[in-house]
């Protein structure tokens, strides 16, 4: 399919092997666009959680990543940027449009866990770090690229929240907070730019299994003593469906968001959760 010939895309947090990301970025390069990647591409301990929860700090996976692209006929671009620093942000939107001519889609996948847990246990930075990465990074996205997309007569804004951002449950502390903002974020921004035909809307993933989601598993393990195979089955057996999802199931929805197929879409948190419940 050729739905997005000649469209440019951005897509934030793409390092990751087994990400949303990564896999949101090859299906928008078999769909035509011109993908460009980033993520942070080094590391930064104060994004850990225990020793497991990383993050895209490998640069040569970027790179891998274009190849992968380039090898669908599509044309990529890797990029380091780092969310929590707006002078990054517009410097990869600047080179975009220097090398692709403009921007007309943005996928806001760049995230942390880093504020799980119990609400009086986070610390104040994990506090700050959680909005830094998972609001004002975004926020930040947003302001880059809604001039350029004005310019180009409109444009698909996707945020990557969480089931986490429709309803609460209990240990998810920050996490929770900051991906209800980010829904908060989509409705204002398709509110607002509307008139502009930017198209602004949110992804709701639940249990993926992605490096992070490997990752939550063992964190399941340990925090509740019980084996990975148990923990695994508990990750997946919440959802009606009985199973946790592939990244590339979120992806489907994230090309289909930013395609013409979904142009009377704006405003909408999307659950890709198999039915699993959101919480309070």
């Amino acid at each position: 399919m050729s739905l997005l010939k000649g469209k440019v895309a951005i897509v934030t947090g793409a390092g990751r092997p087994k990400g949303m990301g990564r896999a949101s970025a090859l299906k928008l390069a078999e769909q035509g666009a011109s993908v460009v990647v980033t993520d942070l591409a080094r590391e930064r301990g104060d994004l850990m959680i225990k020793g497991l929860l990383g993050i895209g700090d490998d640069f040569a996976a970027l790179e891998r990543l274009v190849s992968e692209i380039e090898a669908l006929g599509a044309k990529g671009l890797a990029m380091a940027v780092d969310v929590t620093d707006p002078d990054q942000i517009r410097t990869c939107v600047e080179k975009t449009c220097a090398t692709f001519g403009g921007v007309d889609i943005l996928f806001n996948n760049a995230g942390t866990g880093i504020g799980v847990g119990s609400f009086l246990d986070i610390r104040s930075e994990n506090w700050d770090l959680s909005w830094q990465v998972n609001v004002k990074g975004m926020v930040e996205f947003c302001r880059a690229v809604i001039p350029k997309m004005i310019e180009r007569g409109g444009g698909s804004i996707i945020n990557n929240a969480s089931t986490a951002g429709l309803g609460a449950a209990a240990g998810y502390g920050a996490y929770t907070v900051t991906k209800f903002a980010v829904v908060g974020l989509t409705k204002l921004v398709a509110a607002e730019f509307g008139r502009h035909n930017i198209r602004c809307n949110a992804t709701c993933p639940g249990n993926i299994l992605t490096n992070m989601g490997e990752e939550e598993i063992r964190f399941i393990s340990m925090e509740k003593g019980i084996s990975e195979e148990e923990a695994r089955k508990l990750f997946g057996e919440v959802a009606a469906l009985g199973r946790a999802a592939q990244p590339e199931e979120v992806a489907d929805v994230v090309a289909f968001l930013a395609g013409p197929r979904s142009a009377f879409l704006t405003g909408i948190a999307v659950p890709v959760a198999g039915g699993m419940p959101a919480g309070l």
